[in-house]
């Protein structure tokens, strides 16, 4: 049974820090990603990470700022956010996808964990 597991996520002042992991258990995907969504709005992608070559994406929201990275040993893909802003606010999911590309379509999901920046 595949699942992601979210964890990391909080209350944080703009300007601060956090990082999010996302734990996958049940296979190995070929690209893994985060999403978000904030009240209102469409889930948008943040960044991605291809599992085997390293290859990166990153929103341009984001860029300079967020850093998306993989612990093959341990089936893990991490979030470092740093310099966050008010409107980094959303829900962040865990993604993964089992073909290459960096296309919005994943097959499967985490739960959501909440980041919330105050200003």
């Amino acid at each position: 049974q595949v699942q992601l597991v979210e964890s990391g996520g909080g209350l944080v002042q703009a300007g601060g820090s956090l990082r999010l992991s996302c734990a996958a258990s049940g296979r190995t995907f070929t690209i893994m990603g985060w999403f978000r969504q904030a009240p209102g709005k469409e889930r948008e992608i943040v960044a991605g990470i291809s599992w085997n070559g390293g290859g990166t994406y990153y929103a341009n929201s984001v860029k300079g700022r967020f850093t998306i990275s993989r612990d093959n040993a341990k089936n893990t893909v991490y979030l470092q956010m740093n310099s966050l802003k008010p409107e980094d606010t959303a829900v962040y999911y865990c993604a993964a996808r089992t073909t290459p590309g960096w296309g919005l379509e994943y097959d499967y999901w985490g739960q959501g964990t909440q980041v919330t920046v105050s200003s």
